[in-house]
């Protein structure tokens, strides 16, 4: 039996044991996604095993117990106890957390996974934007530096302007203005239909992903070594029910959670290159930008993170205070 058929079926890590404590876990990926292979199939099993059989999960891929839009509300209201929640898809109730998504941050997913991690797991992040909702996070990647891919001919930047482009949200929306593209936010199982359609030119992505959701043969052009911002995938548990589990259940729970947060990233980032041979191979053009665009790149989006930060700030969130911490974890790596 595969580990994902055990999960859906319930089966304990205890042999004949019956489990103390059953999870409902929530996402929105579909089956075979590196996100549950690499993080949340290893860490229901590393927990039960940890347990002795005492913890077991009950697993919902795609979208089974909801939108994605609506895992924080459904984890909140008890539907799920452990759920990905996407801070840029409800950047109403977790606005700080986009500072991943501001543009030329950092180069790899470990080193933006390891500098939220810093000020997410007890930082500002935990204090002013997860505790509020009721929530606590157990494990989470960032993703590595998104591309911009379309349909059409990118030449440079001015081939760009116009274009509809998916995005995540939040700061990454602040880019797509500076760049005089159209912003679409939308969640990933939706991208499929609108590039197909063609009412959506292009998006704004992580190369890796883009066959998890089968766009590889949808569009035709992508930039090529570029940071156009980021996401982070938070995997949260509601609080409530987090203080009501025992000792050692809770304590494994972190542990095991930290562990995997820190570790697979280094798969995510080894999946880059391979991503890119197999866009290659699906028909996508790789396109360096001209050198007048990289000089002209770099000033027109240093100004993201600022504009970020102090459109946060004036809502009397902690954007600035953020940001310096954010850009101190990643300096101390």
């Amino acid at each position: 039996m595969s580990a994902l058929a055990a999960v859906l079926l319930g089966v304990t890590a205890g042999a004949g044991q019956a489990a103390e404590v059953k999870l409902r876990v929530a996402d929105s990926f579909p089956v075979g996604h590196f996100i549950p292979k690499y993080y949340t199939l290893p860490f229901m099993e590393k927990v039960k095993a940890a347990t002795g059989g005492k913890v077991d999960f009950e697993y919902y891929p795609a979208q089974q117990l909801g939108k994605v839009k609506d895992f924080l509300s459904l984890t909140q209201a008890g539907v799920a106890d452990i759920a990905y929640i996407a801070p840029a898809f409800i950047s109403d109730k977790m606005p700080l957390s986009g500072v991943v998504e501001l543009p030329g941050a950092f180069p790899t997913s470990c080193a933006g996974t390891k500098a939220y991690w810093e000020v997410a797991k007890s930082g500002p992040l935990a204090k002013e934007e997860f505790a509020p909702n009721g929530v606590r996070l157990l494990y989470m990647l960032v993703n590595p530096p998104y591309q911009i891919l379309s349909r059409n001919e990118i030449k440079g930047l001015d081939s760009l302007k116009g274009q509809k482009l998916r995005t995540a949200g939040g700061a990454m929306e602040i880019m797509a203005r500076k760049l005089e593209v159209v912003p679409v936010r939308m969640a990933g199982p939706e991208i499929y239909e609108s590039l197909s359609r063609g009412t959506m030119d292009g998006l704004v992505f992580p190369l890796p992903n883009l066959m998890e959701y089968d766009l590889q043969e949808l569009v035709k052009y992508s930039t090529s070594g570029q940071n156009f911002g980021s996401f982070v995938h938070n995997f949260m548990i509601n609080e409530r029910k987090f203080q009501s589990l025992p000792k050692d259940v809770q304590a494994a729970m972190l542990k095991i959670g930290e562990e995997i947060t820190l570790e697979s990233c280094k798969q995510i980032d080894a999946d880059v290159k391979p991503a890119i041979e197999t866009l290659k191979k699906a028909g996508v053009t790789f396109v360096e930008l001209p050198e007048k665009d990289k000089q002209a790149l770099g000033p027109l989006l240093s100004g993201v993170g600022t504009e970020w930060a102090a459109s946060l700030d004036k809502r009397g969130k902690p954007g600035t205070a953020v940001l310096e911490a954010f850009n101190k974890a990643l300096k101390a790596q």
